[in-house]
């Protein structure tokens, strides 16, 4: 049948946990898609589940995501001249500022990578 399989009475239950060098981090834009997977694919949430490939999709869609996250806020740094001048001399603005490019660059990513 393929994978591993542990004999509970009269069944065969498949071994769904990952060895210590398979694991990998999965973040906030991983537990986010995989909400999704659950709530909208179920199909594909439960195919990824039960051929043990779900934590690795997860980790990939997380550094997937974050990479993204962290090129898109770059992009809009530059794009609206947002430096280390204006954080030493103005904070409160340089905050506010930022504060809005990462909102922004988080529905980017949200609407490209995570619920789709």
């Amino acid at each position: 049948m393929g994978g591993t399989y542990i004999r509970y009475g009269g069944y065969l239950i498949p071994c769904l946990t990952l060895s210590a060098e398979e694991q990998r981090f999965i973040g906030v834009w991983g537990q986010r898609h995989k909400r999704y997977l659950k709530e909208h694919k179920r199909a594909v949430y439960i195919t990824l589940l039960t051929s043990g490939r779900l934590d690795s999709y997860l980790a990939d869609i997380e550094e997937q995501a974050q990479e993204r996250f962290e090129r898109i806020v770059e992009q809009m740094k530059q794009v609206q001249g947002i430096t280390e001048q204006l954080k030493a001399e103005i904070q409160m603005e340089w905050v506010a500022r930022m504060n809005n490019i990462q909102v922004c660059a988080r529905e980017i990513v949200d609407k490209e990578m995570i619920y789709q």
